[in-house]
């Protein structure tokens, strides 16, 4: 208890306590998620992977200095997403009756994630093999899908009983929170988009820097488990 006082007190102070040795608390010590595994897809057919891995790719389309969505993991992510509490529903009122929700409410469907993605997913190959030259969506050229995410958006290009723009602002907000979560979800593989736009992460602290703003932060980002760089003893 000396020593954990001794921390806070001296936390409260200008300037940081330095420690030396050990750090106050141990490693996963809490009950963190359990870490995104690589492997097959655990939701999506093959299919439907690579088709979503080009979504990304568009959505978040690679440059010299950051990979696109499909390289960061953005894909893998919303698949472990829906094969577990996201897809399932899990902690949602999932009973009839059902009624519309107001516009304020946010975008609501009795069918949930998993199965509005299924349903979204054959819906855009289809609509693109009927207009699009026989053409699954991964198979078009750069151009051509993001001819078919503006017009989705703008409700030009149809989809064969599903709401072609609500489908595209869902895929379009996932493919985000994939690309900025932290890495032991599945995306931001390597923290490429924490380094892109300067965010450290889960850092135990920031004592030394509440007061500088506007300066670039000097170390690099950290996940929930750390660095893959860093080695326990």
């Amino acid at each position: 208890m000396a020593g954990a006082a001794y921390f806070a007190f001296g936390a409260s102070r200008a300037g940081a306590t330095v420690l030396f040795e050990h750090l106050p608390w141990t490693p996963n010590a809490g009950h963190p998620p359990a870490a995104a595994t690589a492997g097959p897809w655990l939701f999506f057919t093959g299919d439907e992977g690579r088709t979503v891995e080009a979504l990304a790719d568009r959505i978040i389309p690679p440059d010299p200095e950051t990979p696109g969505g499909k390289e960061s993991g953005c894909a893998v992510f919303l698949d472990r997403q829906l094969a577990g509490p996201y897809g399932r529903q899990d902690g949602l009122y999932v009973r009839p009756p059902f009624l519309k929700g107001a516009r304020n409410q946010g975008r609501q469907s009795e069918k949930g994630p998993a199965q509005d993605y299924r349903e979204g997913l054959a819906a855009l190959d289809k609509a693109c093999r009927t207009q699009l030259g026989s053409k699954a969506f991964v198979e078009l050229s750069d151009a051509e899908k993001d001819r078919v995410l503006n017009e989705l958006e703008s409700r030009e290009f149809k989809l064969e009983g599903i709401d072609g723009k609500a489908f595209f602002e869902q895929i379009v907000k996932d493919v985000q929170t994939g690309f900025f979560a932290d890495p032991i979800y599945g995306g931001n593989r390597d923290m490429v988009a924490w380094k892109m736009i300067g965010y450290p992460g889960a850092r135990y602290n920031y004592l030394d820097w509440v007061n500088r703003h506007n300066e670039k932060f000097p170390l690099p980002p950290v996940s929930i488990t750390g660095r893959a760089e860093w080695t326990r003893r």
